[in-house]
């Protein structure tokens, strides 16, 4: 009975949402982003602690300018999620675009399959949408939402492109499998806090995080491509851009061990730098540094 009433009132915010002109259902979905911000104390309390852990020398000011933006950014996307059925080329020609696609075009060219490097930052759920209505459909890892009904509603948005997921728990397998079909390409948000021994420490704005390490592994078995893509709000240009980076290079010793961690130490860097670059646009609400090397102290 939960599930059913959960997905009811998510369909029906989706509906009214993607109905409404879209200025509009931003500025609805704005005000209830900021309900949120000051309604839910705790997590508030989670993007203030992250922000002084990894940013400590802003201002307080600075930094709540930052975490304001943050569920700004989350009100808009979820604006565009429930408006994503009706997305076409044609008539998201004047607010959506790419950027750097060479990089990655060049990456697919290769054979080898490509995985994008990618996070919490931006409209992510935007960014894989996108890229496949522009014909290049590309696989998902994801995790498998608690409410079964709501899960295959979300994932037949993701998928109405050709786009495919790959469910957490059975990634590793999924990716090696893709790769070694002859260059697929599969998108994996790396910025999640993860626990042994799926997950490795590595460093995350000078801090100790434990950090998936299958990007790392697979790049190395197979010789896929590891390219960064984030979609970014401009405000300027009241526009999101799918900016796609340089390819990461992967190391390749005869140490598999070492080169996984430096793998994903790497990865990790990538997107510290983008986040840095866009700090309103990450999800600071995550508990990023949950997870704790043995003897260290918890940081929430």
């Amino acid at each position: 009975m939960r599930e059913n009433v959960e997905y009811w009132i998510v369909v029906a915010v989706a509906r009214a949402l993607g109905r409404l002109p879209r200025a509009v259902a931003r500025l609805c979905s704005s005000a209830l982003a900021f309900a949120v911000y000051w309604c839910f104390g705790r997590l508030r309390a989670v993007g203030e602690r992250n922000l002084a852990l990894a940013l400590p020398t802003l201002s307080s000011q600075t930094k709540k300018k930052i975490l304001r933006g943050v569920y700004r950014h989350l009100g808009y996307q979820l604006v565009e999620f429930c408006r994503m059925t009706r997305y076409t080329p044609g008539n998201t020609r004047n607010w959506l675009r790419t950027e750097g696609l060479e990089h990655y075009l060049a990456a697919e060219a290769r054979g080898k399959g490509v995985l994008i490097l990618t996070g919490h930052l931006g409209a992510w759920e935007v960014s894989s949408f996108y890229h496949s209505m522009m014909g290049h459909p590309m696989g998902m890892v994801i995790r498998r939402l608690d409410n079964r009904r709501l899960d295959v509603y979300v994932n037949r948005i993701r998928c109405l492109h050709g786009n495919y997921v790959l469910h957490k728990d059975d990634f590793g397998r999924g990716l090696l499998t893709a790769m070694r079909q002859g260059g697929g390409t599969v998108g994996i948000l790396m910025d999640t806090n993860m626990t042994p021994p799926q997950g490795a420490f590595v460093r995350f704005f000078g801090i100790e995080a434990c950090t998936a390490t299958g990007l790392a592994h697979v790049a190395r078995k197979t010789g896929a491509a590891v390219v960064p893509g984030f979609m970014i709000w401009d405000p300027d240009e009241r526009c999101y851009t799918l900016r796609f980076g340089p390819e990461v290079p992967m190391p390749h010793s005869g140490d598999a061990a070492a080169d996984i961690l430096e793998g994903t130490q790497r990865a990790t860097s990538e997107i510290e730098t983008w986040v840095r670059r866009y700090p309103d646009q990450w999800l600071w609400i995550h508990r990023r540094w949950k997870t704790r090397p043995p003897g260290e102290a918890p940081l929430y």
